[in-house]
């Protein structure tokens, strides 16, 4: 009689082939399914709740402002560093935006990778959109750009494993730092430059 109980799944012994592990992270569930849970009517997204807070941008982290977008850090961060790119107006997806809002916001994304780099010289960065909540954005609402460094060896696996991330510093020390590695120039535009005279 074979012991039924001691032979892997089906599904088991399908990732076994194709290489595929999971670390299960029950933990981010009650974090989705409360996502939104306090957004009053009409009150806007956190983002938009930040910005007309009235809060200074060293309360609310916010690193860079630009005319239609700016820069703050992750309240929830998965590493020392993690920025959102934001534009002003709340709207959910990239097609959304205005061309004018569309090139600052990429701009600035690529000035807040400069002083990520600058700031903690990572081995490399993350630089992603989640659009609608069944691509993973938590909140879908209002557009967001991740920056993310990150380092050969990272430790913030430890979420999925631990329920803990590892945090070297806080972050208004974040901060500071790269309030100080801003780029000073932002890069050219494209009418910009020989080309465009």
């Amino acid at each position: 009689i074979r012991d039924r109980s001691r032979r892997p799944s089906r599904r088991c012994a399908r990732d076994r082939m194709t290489g595929v592990d999971r670390l299960w992270n029950g933990w981010r569930s009650s974090y989705v399914s409360s996502l939104g849970a306090d957004r009053s009517p009409g009150g806007g997204s956190v983002f938009t709740r930040i910005i007309e807070s009235g809060a200074s941008d060293e309360e609310a982290f916010v690193i860079h402002r630009a005319d239609t977008v700016f820069v703050l850090l992750n309240a929830f961060p998965y590493g020392t560093g993690h920025s959102l790119v934001v534009p002003y107006r709340e709207v959910a997806d990239l097609e959304l935006l205005e061309p004018h809002e569309a090139h600052e916001l990429w701009a600035t994304v690529t000035s807040t990778v400069r002083a990520v780099k600058t700031a903690y010289r990572p081995d490399g960065v993350n630089v992603g959109v989640n659009l609608g909540r069944a691509a993973g954005g938590s909140i879908a609402e209002h557009l967001h750009v991740h920056v993310v460094p990150r380092w050969v060896g990272d430790g913030n696996f430890m979420t999925a494993v631990a329920n803990t991330r590892t945090l070297p510093e806080p972050l208004a020390e974040t901060a500071a730092k790269l309030r100080v590695a801003w780029p000073a120039s932002p890069p050219a535009s494209p009418s910009s430059g020989p080309a465009a005279q």
